[in-house]
């Protein structure tokens, strides 16, 4: 294998989380109730949205976007920690750990380009309603769609590559349920610091940008919204602001709180249960998120079942 060039570990032990069989049974109980609805939520989503053709506007192609990242999101990391919460040995392979930070990697970085490009999109509709239309064209929200996707892509293989070039000679035990930068670089016997390095120039250019999209944005709809004269148009401007305002300030304080603090020994077993925020129940939030607070969505969904039940 030519990771062996590099490392002299081939698999890696995830050590998950420390607990008796029966408790890692209620943990397999758990995750698997979180992963099946964040699959039903997500994948109901994009199916609503692609048949309702009201639906067919660029805030809702973003969303069925948004919700495609979080099925893989959330399948990247689900699979495999509920296998080793039945299994003896829980190993994954040297490969395999890299695929699997690859692909968490594309879908964080992604979930938050997707974010500020919602923010800019809310942005354009509600400071300049009468350009919406052409500004936000089905070609333009399509090109920011694969320029989110392509720096994710970018952005995963620099972080991995980083990572993965690095020589692990052992011990192979991962304290976590998934292939994490922390642990595995816990790992590592080589010199870290060009990698550590790596990782937090793209990360802060990953999280700048869009952090920085996004306050610009809801500064301006702010400013906006507050020239409305009438109590009801403040309302309805900012009820179509506020799913978007809460899975922005769930995702980036679940992730300022898990990397931007010091860690130590104590707070392992703390952030693995983090973790389980932030990559499953934020993708399994999402979709009810925006259709409890969204009327369009939750019309649709009601008149999508109520045909189905009652077909003319």
């Amino acid at each position: 294998m030519e990771s062996s060039n590099h490392t002299g570990v081939s698999v890696f032990i995830l050590l998950g989380f420390k607990a008796s069989r029966s408790l890692q049974a209620i943990f397999f109980g758990m995750f698997l109730f979180i992963y099946s609805l964040s699959l039903v939520g997500n994948l109901s989503m994009i199916s609503l949205i692609k048949i309702v053709t009201r639906l067919h506007t660029p805030m809702y192609f973003f969303l069925s976007n948004l919700s495609l990242v979080d099925i893989t999101y959330s399948s990247t990391i689900a699979p495999k920690a509920l296998m080793n919460f039945l299994a003896e040995r829980k190993v994954i392979s040297f490969a395999g750990c890299a695929t699997q930070f690859f692909f968490h990697s594309f879908s964080v970085t992604s979930e938050a380009l997707l974010l500020a490009v919602m923010a800019y999109n809310r942005f354009i509709a509600i400071c300049k309603p009468l350009m919406y239309t052409l500004i936000m064209s089905r070609k333009v929200c399509v090109q920011l769609v694969a320029a989110s996707y392509i720096y994710a892509s970018i952005n995963a293989i620099v972080h991995t590559g980083s990572l993965f070039s690095q020589s692990f000679c052992g011990p192979n035990i991962i304290d976590h349920f998934f292939c994490d930068i922390p642990p595995l670089q816990e790992l590592s016997c080589s010199d870290s610091h060009v990698s550590d390095t790596v990782h937090f120039l793209f990360a802060v250019i990953v999280a700048l940008s869009s952090i920085l999209v996004i306050l610009v944005s809801y500064v301006s709809i702010m400013m906006a919204i507050l020239r409305i004269r009438s109590n009801q148009g403040r309302r309805k401007a900012f009820s179509t602001c506020a799913s978007h305002l809460m899975a922005v300030s769930i995702l980036y304080g679940t992730l300022c709180f898990m990397y931007l603090r010091p860690t130590s020994r104590d707070s392992v077993e703390y952030d693995k249960v983090v973790s389980v925020f932030y990559t499953l129940v934020i993708p399994m939030l999402n979709p009810l998120i925006y259709s409890l607070r969204n009327k369009e969505v939750k019309d649709a969904l009601r008149k999508t079942i109520y045909q189905k039940i009652i077909p003319h």
